[in-house]
């Protein structure tokens, strides 16, 4: 009784179906078997290609990365020092930090007659 349930899956029926595609795909004669020639030596080209890419950019990767080490080495000092002027190490007296964003500079702000005082 099992057997029976199985025929009627649907994927069960699909399987099938896929395993007769492929057995009637076979390669016959002199053509299909150039034609799998091929197809399998520019699926080995495609790989080969793959391969020399991904070992190129492992390699750049790592020729950057003294780099990149330096460029956040600095960085982590510039934030060691402004740390160390944070806690007091710095002048008794510190411009405020501005908001990002906020002009700098000289500037007048115009008062509207118009408004009531």
């Amino acid at each position: 009784m099992s057997h029976r349930r199985d025929t009627r899956n649907a994927a069960w029926q699909a399987a099938n179906q896929w395993r007769a595609r492929a057995t009637q795909t076979r390669p016959e004669g002199l053509l299909g078997t150039i034609k799998l020639f091929f197809t399998w030596l520019l699926f080995g080209a495609l790989m080969i290609v793959a391969m020399v890419l991904g070992l190129f950019l492992l390699l750049v990767g790592w020729a950057m990365m003294p780099f990149v080490r330096h460029k956040m080495k600095k960085r982590m000092d510039a934030m060691r020092a402004q740390q160390a002027t944070d806690i007091g190490g710095g002048n008794a007296y510190r411009e405020p930090q501005r908001p990002q964003g906020a002009l700098e500079g000289s500037y007048d702000v115009k008062e509207d007659d118009d408004t009531p005082r």
